[in-house]
């Protein structure tokens, strides 16, 4: 699949639910209203969607949510889609998630073939990330992160850089984490949805991040790459990967390989621009995969240049209004 600038669509993320069970501060509103069971796509619908991508040439599937390991019987899609890995249709299936769910469900994913995930984590400072995910569990996460290496999971952890929160505790996570043999992807604040706070008080350019590491740490760019929008560097002092993913100061929508698919079906061919493409009636109008195929190829063609993410204080709406957790992340 080739968009109109000439760029491979290799990459699909499928939010297999809106829901989670934190509620981050900059992600959501404490009294979040999430959609209505019924109008999710079965498992079934998912895998066949999954499938038809695949079959067109996407070669790597990222699960993602709300919390996809919340989503009831996640695993049968989970086992289904592994099989695709085990033919070669798949290079790669992996799960972004939270963490909360993994000592249950750590050794099941790698049996699955998921070899690979990432987990959200912001803070090492348990008050602090119960202020920060209102509803999180610490030590179940680190419990959990001890389940996947158990497993033999190789763990990237993402953390959103929060400015006067958690800017100051980055290098602990940075030796944290290559401490355990587990990469580092810090991440720009994006403005998808309302929320009670206001996010330029939260937004921390990564360029300054950065600037502040290179006091303490020796950073050097390196061509690492998994296929995300993360631009690594080595950090000599700890011998690990930081990875550092900004939409906002340096966007990378020169070289996006990703499309996004919602629990309802919907596509988005970009994560910061509003247009998408229906693929549930598409889904159901014929057993045959004519129909879907076509559709498919009309929203690739529809695929824009860049996103419109903009954090600023005569902005005050968000620049997309759905949820991070309707898109994925």
């Amino acid at each position: 699949m080739i968009d109109p600038f000439g760029r491979s669509v290799s990459y699909l993320r499928v939010s297999v639910t809106d829901r989670c069970d934190f509620r981050c501060t900059y992600c959501m509103a404490e009294n979040m209203t999430f959609l209505p069971k019924k109008d999710l796509l079965t498992l079934e619908e998912l895998n066949r969607l999954c499938s038809a991508f695949i079959s067109k040439g996407v070669r790597k599937i990222r699960l993602t949510g709300g919390e996809p390991l919340v989503r009831k019987n996640i695993m049968f899609l989970v086992r289904e889609l592994g099989r695709h890995i085990q033919s070669g249709a798949l290079d790669e299936l992996t799960v972004t998630t939270n963490g909360s769910q993994l000592a249950r469900y750590a050794g099941e994913l790698h049996d699955c073939g998921v070899r690979r995930i990432n987990v959200s984590l912001d803070t090492l400072d348990p008050a602090k990330f119960k202020a920060i995910t209102r509803w999180g569990d610490f030590d179940k996460v680190m419990q959990g992160i001890d389940a996947a290496q158990k497993a033999g999971l190789k763990i990237k952890l993402n953390a959103v850089a929060l400015k006067d929160i958690n800017a100051a505790e980055i290098p602990d996570m940075i030796r944290f984490a290559h401490g355990r043999g587990m990469d580092l992807t810090v991440i720009e604040t994006m403005p998808m949805g309302e929320i009670e706070e206001d996010r330029t008080d939260q937004y921390l350019p990564l360029s300054r991040l950065r600037a502040d590491l290179e006091e303490r740490f020796t950073l050097v760019d390196i061509p690492y790459k998994t296929g995300g929008p993360a631009r690594y560097v080595e950090v000599k002092e700890t011998d690990g990967r930081l990875g550092f993913i900004t939409p906002m100061t340096h966007n990378f929508c020169e070289s996006c390989n990703r499309v996004r698919l919602t629990c309802t079906g919907t596509l988005y061919m970009c994560l910061g621009q509003n247009d998408a493409a229906d693929l549930r009636t598409a889904l159901r109008a014929s057993e045959s995969d004519d129909y879907l195929h076509a559709a498919i190829d009309e929203a690739i063609l529809r695929k824009p240049k860049g996103h419109d993410f903009i954090i600023d204080r005569t902005h005050k709406k968000p620049a997309v209004a759905r949820h991070m957790s309707v898109t994925g992340g």
